[in-house]
């Protein structure tokens, strides 16, 4: 999405409608008569100060014309009828829905899971199992032929010892013996991690089941988890164009013998890492914890270097060679600052059975839902083994309007009911009884419906959905404008853009660049030797070997095509050809032979096509605002845009 489309939601995310004005409260403006009050411009203001950018926002005035324009956009929008559009409405439905599963949900219990998981991740347990295989829906006789099985496996693991046992019985079909390694919470399903957390060093669990079958589990060891690493690295990415000179390998071989002959690392780090972001912070990274990165062989050595300011040796992951220095090492956060997280993880895992029961319990005494199951005996005698087959229907003469149970002020039917036992046949085991098919599927109807009254009914319950909903529909809104009447538009208006182009053009230049030879040695001595060998014209390879003798790399040269900002040019360097002075350079010495020098050139409008499409739109939308400015009545009160200033923040 573009970052215009994103600054649009930012700014109607943060202006937060007011759901009842008194009619004493004073109007701050209107637009079409439409009045905005004194207090939601205040706290809006108040909201978005530290995070708006451009300083004149910050001043009342501005920010008032920028908040008038915001609304003359919805009324625009309004006026065309964009909220009255059928992908808007889906669209606004859609949020809704995603909106509400953060308000439904109980918050005990999901409190209580969310330290357990805390109290978790905090520790690692090392651990191996074994799982006799058995499906969920299995009959009664293989369910206990598998828990026979599973008791059997434990008692020969407590005389014979776990580990003899696991390989013995593994056969990798019916029954699985593994050693796990270390894990800690959300590794693992929630039952089997709830096992292994509960079980002693040393000891092996009772007999527990998941949905994968029977298992057993031995813990050997427990540990705290490491917590989090702060290191910077050096990056070498192999290119196309690399000749061997530049082979990222050799170059990382050579900046590790300039690290061992006690060359500063961020230095370095800053001259050479391709990794541009983190390269002029002199390699430094984010803080992470084990399994955030994508590159696990990076995660081992950050985590293995034990003492702050080691350095590890060049190593190899997919995204390139690397040299990693230690900055700090922490534990696992606070649980304050892990508690957003770790609640999203509860909700994604087996743990959210947990919160949906007891949300279903709370619905059914909010809604006064009996706990009696009703007589479904009916439903019963109405199911055949075409069930099974996918292909069962509702007969003729089904009774559809008799009651069955009643939500809040809803009255639930034969006929709802009739019609998800129609539309979930794909559910049903032929191991089961019409009996137990039929009373399972009404548990998961009723689960269903009390959810879904409840989010219908959120907007009148619960004030702070109420906001977030007014908020995304005003969005949402506001969107469906600006890409219909400017985004889209201007993009496809090449006479327009070509036109703007032309008027523009001084705004639309390439770069100054050079094709250049660096080079960078930490002493003096040998960039005078460089830069006197690059007079004659001597190839890189030559100089190498006379300037990096007996194993020591002395000097590392960077090739290409430069412009003023390359990380290897010093500041203010003068682009001419030839072989320039000696300079100091992020605590080395550089000097640098210019081959070729491109001037600065306008670029076609192919070339800034993107840019001149970015400007092309905020020019037509300042137009357009102004319009809307003539179109609708905008009033604004200025004895309250006095008191809002005497009032505003500073």
């Amino acid at each position: 999405m573009r970052l215009k489309y994103l600054s649009v939601f930012l700014l109607v995310l943060l202006v937060a409608k007011v759901q009842a004005q008194s009619n004493n409260e004073e109007v701050l403006f209107s637009v079409e008569g439409n009045p905005t009050y004194m207090s939601e411009f205040i706290r809006v203001y108040n909201k978005n100060l530290n995070l708006v950018q451009d300083e004149s926002q910050k001043d009342v005035d501005a920010y008032l014309d920028m908040f008038v324009s915001y609304k003359l956009k919805l009324e625009e929008a309004k006026s065309l009828g964009y909220d009255k559009k059928t992908s808007y409405i889906r669209e606004l439905s859609s949020y809704k829905q995603q909106l509400a599963q953060n308000f439904l949900t109980d918050n005990k219990v999901t409190e209580s899971l969310v330290e357990e998981a805390y109290n978790r991740v905090l520790n690692e347990v090392k651990a191996e199992h074994i799982l006799v295989r058995i499906d969920e829906s299995a009959n009664p006789q293989d369910t206990l032929q598998a828990y026979n099985a599973i008791l059997e496996f434990r008692q020969r693991a407590l005389n014979e010892g776990f580990e003899t046992v696991r390989k013995d019985v593994h056969n990798g079909q019916t029954i699985f013996g593994e050693d796990l390694g270390y894990f800690s919470g959300f590794k693992m399903v929630y039952p089997f991690e709830t096992a292994a957390y509960n079980t002693a060093i040393g000891a092996v669990s009772q007999p527990f089941r998941t949905q994968f079958g029977y298992h057993i589990v031995h813990v050997s060891d427990k540990r705290k988890a490491r917590g989090e690493v702060t290191v910077a690295h050096i990056m070498m990415v192999d290119k196309p164009e690399d000749q061997t000179v530049n082979n990222a390998e050799t170059r990382i071989q050579e900046i590790y013998k300039k690290l061992n002959q006690g060359e500063d690392f961020e230095a370095l780090a800053k001259q050479f890492s391709d990794d541009k972001n983190s390269g002029e912070k002199g390699g430094m990274l984010s803080p992470f914890s084990s399994g955030q990165l994508s590159a696990p062989e990076f995660e081992e050595v950050a985590f293995n270097l034990a003492n702050v300011g080691d350095i590890s040796k060049p190593f190899k992951t997919q995204f390139g060679w690397h040299i990693v220095k230690l900055y700090n090492k922490k534990p696992v956060g606070a649980f304050e600052d892990l508690k957003p997280q770790l609640e999203a993880q509860v909700k994604r895992d087996d743990r959210s059975k947990l919160i949906d029961e007891a949300l279903h319990e709370k619905l059914m005494a909010k809604y006064n839902v009996s706990k009696e199951t009703p007589d479904l005996t009916y439903f019963e005698n109405l199911l055949t083994d075409d069930y099974f087959k996918r292909s069962w229907q509702l007969p003729a003469d089904f009774i559809k309007s008799r009651p069955l149970v009643k939500i809040g002020d809803k009255i639930v039917t034969y006929q709802d009911f009739g019609k998800f036992l129609e539309e979930n046949q794909q559910n049903a085991s032929i191991k089961e009884s019409y009996g137990d098919i039929v009373k399972n599927a009404y548990y998961t109807f009723l689960n269903t419906n009390l959810v879904q009254y409840q989010e219908a009914n959120l907007e009148n319950e619960n004030e702070e959905f109420a906001n977030i909903v007014n908020e995304y529909r005003d969005g949402l809104l506001l969107f469906d404008l600006m890409e219909n009447t400017i985004w889209q538009v201007t993009k496809v208006d090449s006479l327009g853009l070509l036109e703007f182009y032309e008027t523009h053009k001084a705004n639309y230049n390439a770069p100054e660049t050079i094709d250049a030879i660096v080079a960078s040695s930490a002493k003096q001595s040998v960039i005078k030797e460089v830069s006197k060998l690059l007079e004659t014209n001597s190839e890189l390879d030559e100089i190498k070997q006379k300037v990096n003798s007996n194993g020591q790399v002395q000097v590392v040269f960077t090739t290409g095509i430069m412009d003023a900002n390359h990380q290897v040019l010093p500041e203010g360097f003068k682009f001419q050809k030839g072989i320039s002075k000696l300079y100091k350079h992020h605590d080395a010495y550089v000097v640098v032979m210019v081959k070729d020098v491109f001037p600065k050139k306008a670029k076609t409008f192919e070339e800034a096509r993107g840019q001149v499409v970015a400007d092309y739109q905020v020019f037509k939308e300042e137009k357009w605002v102004d319009e809307l400015k003539s179109k609708y009545t905008v009033e604004i009160n200025q004895e309250a845009l006095k008191k809002v200033k005497s009032q505003i923040k500073k």
